[in-house]
């Protein structure tokens, strides 16, 4: 058996050990695979194990071999799963993994939204404090989060985590989901329609996954609702968002900041309009990529693959849509 990983070094560049893979197969690992060399590297692969590398539906045709498909990821609009479930080829992710990693990044750039901890660290270190008259000096007004709403949009595993952090900060959970309401909450929240949630929320972050429905969902027309001192966040997929319109909102003063972890296009392009748009916070897409979260990934990748060779699978994303091979 042949396991090819076509993008490993963002799981692992180096302190992420692939020997618990080893045992099932011939292992090949690449760093990373541009899109002209998928066919070549995974051509005889049994199994394919891609973080953010493209599997569509014209790559899978030519995959002779492959039996499954390992997501190293929870998101995976990557890889076309109603294909792949046509050709008879399940595809697991990995779900919960990043939960604590990707909520505790949300808090940090709410943090920095309002309390200008780098900003202010850097000012005191080119001595804009040796320099003042004062005692104290701000570089952007402080926000207190206490009494402050969060409008989360999508409250899966990782939403309601961050409703529970944001809730011990003193904060009022509003929320908008296109699935059940049914689920167990350890704190109060408000449910609202989604254009509610823009206007009386005082931070909009989303936690919702990207389809074919939503992309580009948040636009002119949501942000136009919102309140003029308000924050908006991104820390789940970049193409949710309408880069040009968050751009000219905050450039023209209809909100107030923005903080985000994804982009449209990742890397970011040197023509992206959130790289100069005003009070608009980016980083490079590392929510998920704490060392505790990347071990459990690999650790849960491990168990799909097994429970798969024992014909058992599990964490399928398309089960529904499998035909049999």
């Amino acid at each position: 058996m042949k396991i090819v990983i076509l993008d490993g070094w963002t799981v692992n560049p180096g302190d992420n050990s692939w020997d618990a893979l080893a045992r099932f197969g011939a292992l090949a690992v690449y760093d990373r695979t541009g899109d002209g060399e998928i066919i070549g590297r995974a051509l005889d692969a049994d199994i394919i194990l891609t973080n953010k590398t493209p599997l569509a539906a014209e790559t899978l045709a030519r995959l002779p071999k492959l039996r499954f498909i390992a997501e190293l990821a929870t998101g995976y609009d990557n890889v076309d799963v109603a294909a792949a479930g046509r050709r008879g080829v399940p595809v697991a992710n990995v779900p919960g993994y990043g939960t604590d990693s990707v909520a505790q990044h949300t808090m940090a750039l709410l943090l920095e939204l309002c309390n200008r901890v780098g900003e202010h660290d850097r000012a005191v270190k080119e001595g804009e404090w040796c320099r003042s008259p004062d005692f104290t000096f701000w570089k952007a007004p402080l926000v207190e989060l206490a009494g402050k709403r969060l409008g989360i949009i999508g409250l899966g595993r990782i939403g309601r985590r961050v409703a529970e952090i944001a809730a011990a900060f003193g904060m009022e959970i509003l929320a908008y989901s296109r699935s059940t309401r049914n689920v167990a909450l350890s704190v109060p929240v408000t449910w609202l329609d989604l254009r509610e949630v823009f206007a009386q929320a005082d931070v909009v972050s989303l936690h919702c996954p990207l389809t074919a429905e939503n992309e580009h969902f948040v636009g002119s027309d949501l942000l136009g609702v919102m309140k003029e001192t308000a924050f908006f966040m991104n820390t789940s997929r970049g193409r949710l968002v309408n880069e040009v319109d968050l751009a000219a909102a905050l450039n023209s003063g209809r909100i107030a900041g923005a903080a985000l972890d994804v982009v449209s296009r990742e890397p970011i392009t040197a023509d992206n309009p959130l790289l100069s748009a005003r009070n608009c916070l980016i980083t490079p897409h590392v929510a998920w990529a704490s060392l505790d979260a990347r071990r459990r990934l690999t650790a849960v990748t491990v168990r799909n693959i097994e429970a798969f060779l024992q014909g058992k699978p599990i964490n399928l994303v398309n089960g529904e849509l499998l035909v049999s091979a």
